[in-house]
C-alpha cells in the first residue's frame, strides 16, 4: 500500500499533489480534444486506424500520397539559407514565402545582404509575396502586432515585392508554418524561421560560435509532384487574407523516386476553403507512435502534448521489442524559459522504470560559458521506416490550434541517413561510427558520452561532449502554469 500522506514530508506531500493535479489537467484538455476533432469529423485523427497494423507505422490516411518527389534533407540554417538563397535566384515566376516571422534584416549568408534587399532586387523581375503572421494581441509575446506592421511596411518600402498579414484564427494562436516556394517548382519547409529574433538561427553544423546561442534546425528542399500540395496551401491562404486568388499550381514533373504527405495542422473554422480544418500531423504522429517497434527518435522544441505523451508512456511500459529504445533530443530550456516539459518527460522517466528503454538528452556549446544550442528542429524517425520533417511540436498548439506544415515518407534510405546524419553531427563522430543497430548505438555510444559529459558539466568545465542528458525537471503543476496554458491556450 502506498504511504499515507501523514508519513510523507511537505516537499513529497506537495510533489504527490503536483502530479495529480497535473493529470487532471491533462486529462481534461485530452478529453476536450476529443470531443472538439469529433465534432468536425477528425474523431479518427486521435485513435487507431481500423486497417492499422501495430507491425509498421504507415501513412496518414486523410490526405493523398505523391510519389515521385527529390529529397534533400537540410541540416541546420546555414544549409537552409544556402538553399531558400539559391531557390530565389533562380526564379523566373514567382516566389511565395509563409511563416511565423519574418525579419527584414536577417542575412541569408552571414555577410550577405538584408533579406529585405534580397527580396526587393528579386520583385524587380519576378512576382515576390511574403504571408506573415499578424503577431501577438498580447505585447509581451514577441512578435507583437505592431512590431510585425513595422516589418511588413520595411519589407513594402521602395519594393514591388506583396507583403500581407495573417491574422485568421484564435488571438492565443499562431501561424506557424514555414514555406518557401519558387516558381511551384521547388519548396523548402521546415523549422526555420527567417527571422533575427532570439539567436542565431543561420547556423552551421558542430555549432561553432561560443558567444551566441546556437540553433539547431532541420528542413527538407522538395522537388516533384509534392511541390504542388505546398503550393496551393500558400495560394488558398493568401486568397482568403488578400481576395486576390492565383493561378492553381500545375504538379511537377516526377523529379525522384521519394513518395512524400505534405501534412497541416490547420484548425477549424480558420479559413473558408478548410472549414472543418485539418489535423494529419497529428494522426501521422500518433499512428506511427503506436506502430513503432524498435526505434523512436524525436528532435522537438516540445514534448508536451499529453496524447503523444501517453502513447510513448505506454510504449515504454508495454515494449514491443527488448531492444525498443526512445531517444529524444530536446532543448534544456524552450523558449518560456523553463525547463523542456510541463511534467511529460518524468512521465515517460516513470513508465520506463529505470529499465534503460528512455534516453532523453539536449545539445551544449562550445565552451562551459556558451548560451548552448537551441534545439528547434522538427524531426520524427521511427524504425528507420518513417521520417517527417517540418514546423510542427509536439505540442498542442502545433497539434490542434496553430497552421503548421510537415512532410512525410515511409522511404527507409532516407529514413536511416537522415538519422545517421544527425547523430554523427550531434556525438561529432564519422556516420560509419553510428550507423549500428540503433539500440546497440543508444545504449552505448549516446549512454557513454551522457554519462561523461554529465560529469564535467557538474564541475563547471568546458564540454567534452556536445550531448548530455535532460536535468532539473519541472513539476507537473509548475505554479499552475501549465494547467492555465492546457486549459486556457492549448485546449
Amino acid at each position: 500500500m502506498p504511504p499515507s500522506t501523514k508519513s510523507l514530508s511537505p516537499r513529497a506531500v506537495g510533489a504527490r499533489l503536483d502530479t495529480r493535479v497535473g493529470d487532471l489537467i491533462d486529462r481534461a484538455v485530452a478529453l476536450n480534444h476529443r470531443r472538439r476533432l469529433s465534432r468536425h469529423g477528425w474523431g479518427f485523427a486521435l485513435a487507431p486506424h481500423r486497417d492499422w497494423s501495430p507491425r509498421a507505422p504507415a501513412w496518414a490516411a486523410a490526405v493523398p500520397v505523391r510519389p515521385g518527389n527529390a529529397v534533400e534533407v537540410l541540416i541546420d540554417g546555414a544549409a537552409t539559407c544556402e538553399r531558400i538563397s539559391a531557390a530565389i535566384a533562380a526564379a523566373t515566376s514567382h516566389v511565395h514565402i509563409a511563416g511565423w516571422h519574418t525579419s527584414p534584416g536577417f542575412r541569408l549568408t552571414p555577410t550577405g545582404p538584408l533579406l529585405r534587399d534580397v527580396l526587393a532586387d528579386a520583385a524587380d523581375r519576378v512576382n515576390v509575396r511574403l504571408l506573415m503572421w499578424g503577431g501577438a494581441p498580447i505585447p509581451i509575446v514577441e512578435p507583437t502586432r505592431s512590431s510585425v506592421r513595422r516589418d511588413r511596411e520595411e519589407f513594402l518600402r521602395g519594393s514591388r515585392l506583396e507583403c500581407e498579414l495573417d491574422t485568421h484564427g484564435h488571438l492565443m494562436h499562431c501561424h506557424h508554418e514555414k514555406i518557401v516556394v519558387a516558381d511551384d517548382d521547388v519548396a523548402i519547409i521546415g523549422g526555420l524561421d527567417l527571422t533575427a529574433l532570439e539567436g542565431n538561427r543561420n547556423d552551421a553544423q558542430g555549432h561553432p560560435h561560443a558567444d551566441r546561442l546556437g540553433w539547431h534546425d532541420v528542413a527538407v528542399q522538395i522537388r516533384g509532384p509534392a511541390v504542388a500540395d505546398i503550393a496551393q496551401h500558400f495560394a488558398n491562404r493568401w486568397r482568403e487574407v488578400t481576395a486576390r486568388a492565383l493561378p492553381d499550381p500545375v504538379p511537377p514533373q516526377s523529379a525522384g523516386t521519394v513518395a512524400l504527405q505534405v501534412l497541416r495542422t490547420v484548425p477549424e473554422k480558420s479559413y473558408n476553403f478548410l472549414p472543418r480544418g485539418e489535423f494529419t500531423v497529428l494522426e501521422a504522429y500518433l499512428q506511427a507512435l503506436r506502430g513503432a517497434e524498435r526505434l523512436v527518435y524525436l528532435e522537438n522544441q516540445f514534448l508536451w502534448s499529453p496524447e503523444v505523451a501517453d502513447v510513448l508512456a505506454d510504449k515504454l511500459d508495454n515494449p514491443p521489442q527488448p531492444d525498443f529504445r526512445v531517444l529524444l533530443v530536446l532543448p534544456r530550456r524552450p523558449s518560456n524559459g523553463k525547463d523542456t516539459t510541463r511534467g511529460q518527460l518524468a512521465q515517460l522517466i516513470d513508465a520506463d522504470s529505470g529499465r534503460g528503454r528512455l534516453l532523453a538528452t539536449t545539445l551544449l556549446g562550445p565552451t562551459a560559458a556558451s548560451p548552448g544550442v537551441y534545439v528547434h528542429a522538427k524531426v520524427g524517425i521511427i524504425d528507420d521506416h518513417w521520417l517527417t520533417i517540418g514546423s510542427a511540436n509536439l505540442n498542442t498548439h502545433s497539434l490542434f490550434n496553430d497552421s503548421e506544415m510537415n512532410v512525410l515518407t515511409l522511404d527507409p534510405a532516407l529514413a536511416r541517413s537522415t538519422r545517421i546524419r544527425l547523430w554523427s553531427e550531434h556525438l561529432h563522430l564519422p556516420e560509419n561510427a553510428v550507423d549500428g543497430p540503433p539500440a546497440e548505438v543508444i545504449d552505448t555510444i549516446w549512454r557513454a558520452q551522457c554519462d561523461l559529459q554529465d560529469a564535467v558539466s557538474a564541475r563547471g568545465d568546458d564540454p567534452v561532449h556536445r550531448v548530455r542528458r535532460i536535468e532539473g525537471l519541472s513539476r507537473r503543476m509548475d505554479r499552475l502554469e501549465g494547467p492555465v496554458r492546457g486549459l486556457l491556450v492549448d485546449g
